[in-house]
């Protein structure tokens, strides 16, 4: 029997990248995963290729920033399903312009609403089923830049928005242990996914092949699913070993 047989994963940002890896690795371990994010056209590419693979999903887009379609889909995955087992926020973004010296308060906004309001929502959206149902296991896709400071590439929003997702995730395991609920924040150095096409300085394709892979942090998405309920993995912290904040501080 495939280890998350039974289970309902939902996924945001799961169209591409670390969302994605995500989900084909909880669908291949036999859940029924269903793929959130913006575009619906990418997502039923996604969900297509899951169920060529032979798991099971469905695609809902959503704008997780909108906090009332998030509990909208909340509701309906919960009506169709019944529950909601696993959750994986995993949508993100950044901008060109992200240092103060150019950031305006309209952007910080938006990062805001997507790499920390979004997860918040779908938490307090899953949470009272998870509690009914006595089991469940958040993971939260931080950063590097979540939890180490100051970044030297990710700009002040982002790595804001990603130090409180690392809390929001510590008070999640905090309060809601007591219901079997397990929490565990993500924290990735660089990973080659679309959302570098947002650095202000683009990376060679030898630096890309240098970096982590999405399907490494699939593999550990999935790590973290299938642990026996009685453990919990508060935080995981990973980097590429040629890790280019350490390389540039070699000395010469």
């Amino acid at each position: 029997m495939a280890e998350l047989s039974g289970k309902i994963a939902w996924l945001t940002g799961a169209g591409t990248g670390i969302g994605l890896s995500g989900a084909q690795e909880l669908a291949a371990a036999g859940a029924h995963v269903v793929l959130s994010g913006r575009r619906a056209d990418v997502l039923e590419t996604a969900v297509a290729g899951i169920k060529r693979a032979g798991g099971s999903a469905e695609a809902a887009a959503l704008d997780v920033s909108d906090r009332v379609a998030v509990a909208r889909l909340a509701d309906d995955i919960l009506k169709r399903h019944k529950r909601v087992d696993i959750l994986v926020n995993s949508a993100g973004t950044n901008i060109v312009k992200r240092w103060l010296k150019d950031l305006t308060a309209e952007a910080w906004e938006k990062m805001v609403a997507i790499n920390l309001n979004g997860a918040a929502y779908t938490v307090l959206a899953v949470l009272p089923a998870m509690r009914a149902q006595k089991d469940g296991v958040i993971i939260n896709i931080s950063s590097w830049a979540g939890r180490y400071s100051p970044s030297r590439v990710s700009g002040p929003s982002y790595s804001a928005a990603k130090h409180a997702m690392v809390d929001l995730t510590m008070s999640i395991n905090r309060e809601e242990c007591v219901h079997n609920i397990r929490a565990c924040v993500i924290c990735p150095g660089e990973v080659a996914t679309p959302i570098l096409e947002n650095r202000p300085v683009k990376l060679t394709p030898e630096e890309l092949a240098r970096m982590l892979q999405s399907e490494d942090l699939g593999r550990t998405i999935r790590f973290v699913a299938t642990a026996p309920a009685r453990v919990c993995f508060n935080e995981i912290v990973m980097s590429p070993s040629w890790n280019r904040g350490f390389v540039a501080t070699l000395p010469t």
